[in-house]
């Protein structure tokens, strides 16, 4: 458990809409405590990690991103007649250490995939948290583009960024198609789910 100090000042980050407030220096205690106060507020979303409470108030083009994703996700899956736990914004925890509400999450064959949107602050912080509630694969969409990192867990397990998601039944995405997929659906879901599933045809 981290044991805070004197509080560090509040950061407030904003961009897109988004409204990210970081306060450092606090404890899994204060979490808890303020997540409970909050449990009813639609929208909003919570995380803990090393000492460190983040709260989120995604604007609307947060939301926009984080929905197609999903869809081309479970679009992809569906066309594979794959099984899969769409998880949602659920919370992800560990206790005293870390906490997590990712935009979209799934699991698929036994794997833990995250999705995160990311219009204020960097993804190493992101990464470190869903590193400690062990969570196979992070995906990121920032700056128009889908980073896709898979926890390696050889030697140290870290994560590292890949060209193919390692969760087998995503492996066959090619990622800069659906990168564009995903700017596309900013405007056509149906087209962005049709440029996808032709790239990417079923096979017999």
């Amino acid at each position: 458990m981290t044991l805070a100090t004197s509080p560090s000042p509040i950061r407030v980050e904003t961009g897109h809409g988004d409204i990210r407030t970081i306060q450092p220096g606090r404890t899994w205690a204060q979490f808890k405590h303020l997540q409970k106060g909050f449990e009813n507020t639609r929208g909003l979303r919570l995380f803990y990690y090393n000492g460190t409470i983040e709260i989120l108030m995604p604007g609307e083009a947060h939301e926009l991103f984080k929905s197609v994703i999903g869809f081309l996700i479970e679009t992809f899956l569906f066309s594979r007649g794959i099984e899969f736990k769409p998880t949602g914004s659920m919370t992800q925890e560990k206790e005293g250490i870390a906490a997590a509400e990712a935009d979209e999450s799934y699991q698929i064959d036994g794997y833990r995939l995250s999705v995160e949107v990311n219009f204020t602050s960097g993804d190493a912080a992101k990464l470190e948290r869903y590193q400690a509630l062990g969570v196979d694969e992070v995906w990121m969409w920032e700056d128009g583009s889908l980073v896709v990192y898979h926890r390696q867990t050889s030697a140290r397990s870290h994560y590292e960024a890949v060209d193919r998601s390692g969760i087998p039944a995503l492996a066959e995405i090619d990622l800069n198609m659906l990168s564009a997929c995903i700017l596309l659906g900013e405007t056509s879901r149906i087209q962005a789910a049709q440029r996808l599933l032709a790239a990417h045809p079923a096979r017999s």
